[in-house]
């Protein structure tokens, strides 16, 4: 059975420097509350895999200092424009790319679920990334020499994942309703951290209605209550984004100085004291 934990501190602290986390995109199960804990335990050289893509929880651990790797098909902040301090980043050479695609980075995920060693996919076919990933290899259809190539994209097996979902129970089990990649990052993850908004009593698993969006305990290693443990990116069917914070959050970290304003009114010291 999962571990049901008191507060958010603890959780963190099962995730060490140098781990490869695994990240929620900003439609999803964005656990902000968790990462903004995250900087203030000053976790270092995180690897992060975006799935698909990061944004706004990405973007702050870059500009704090925690990432050396990002492994994504993109870091968006979408409607918000360009991710700031991962632009800046980028431009300084501070941070590691490992360019995918989305296709690519569920499929690296899926091998790992299923305990294979690689997954084969078609669309990359033609693309200049193949130039750049030494870890994917193109081979043909075992079951048809005359079919045409596939690319072999290696497992992706996560440390950890962190996610934030509406809903868990006492038994730990987690529902994430149709947000799907959340299911395939647990499976494929060594470790699955999750906070989450609200205690369901009963069981999600005996629940007909639930039990399909559910990601049983068997994958969660430990959970924490956060209350708007998504702001001030939305929670799906649960509260909008703050589009407001969010607008302001891009204004201010457009600059180095201006990110660490941010950071020191919204993120050091606020959460961890409570």
């Amino acid at each position: 059975m999962s571990l049901h934990l008191d507060n958010i501190n603890t959780l963190i602290e099962l995730i060490d420097s140098g781990n490869k986390l695994a990240l929620a995109p900003d439609y999803s199960g964005c656990a902000m509350k968790a990462v903004r804990y995250l900087i203030n335990h000053k976790v270092r050289d995180l690897h992060l895999v975006g799935v698909p893509s990061i944004g706004f929880q990405g973007d702050m651990l870059i500009g704090s200092g925690c990432v050396s790797t990002v492994e994504t098909a993109a870091v968006t902040i979408g409607e918000y424009g360009l991710a700031p301090r991962f632009t800046d980043a980028i431009k300084k050479g501070a941070v590691n790319i490992i360019d995918g695609t989305c296709p690519a980075i569920h499929a690296g995920l899926q091998a790992a679920e299923k305990g294979i060693p690689y997954m084969p996919v078609r669309g990359i076919i033609g693309s200049d990334l193949l130039k750049k990933r030494e870890d994917w290899i193109i081979g043909n259809n075992p079951f048809d020499k005359e079919d045409s190539p596939l690319v072999m994209v290696k497992a992706i097996a996560p440390d950890v994942t962190l996610i934030h979902a509406p809903l868990a129970d006492r038994e730990g089990n987690v529902w994430i309703g149709v947000r799907r990649e959340m299911m395939v990052m647990a499976h494929a993850s060594k470790t699955t951290l999750v906070t989450y908004e609200n205690l369901y009593e009963g069981n999600l698993l005996n629940d007909t209605n639930m039990a399909a969006g559910t990601i049983s305990s068997l994958y969660i290693s430990a959970l924490a209550l956060a209350k708007n443990g998504a702001w001030p990116v939305g929670l799906f069917g649960t509260y909008p984004a703050d589009d407001t914070h969010l607008r302001l959050y891009i204004e201010m970290a457009r600059t180095e100085d201006g990110f660490q304003n941010y950071l020191s009114q919204y993120v050091l010291d606020k959460e961890i004291k409570e």
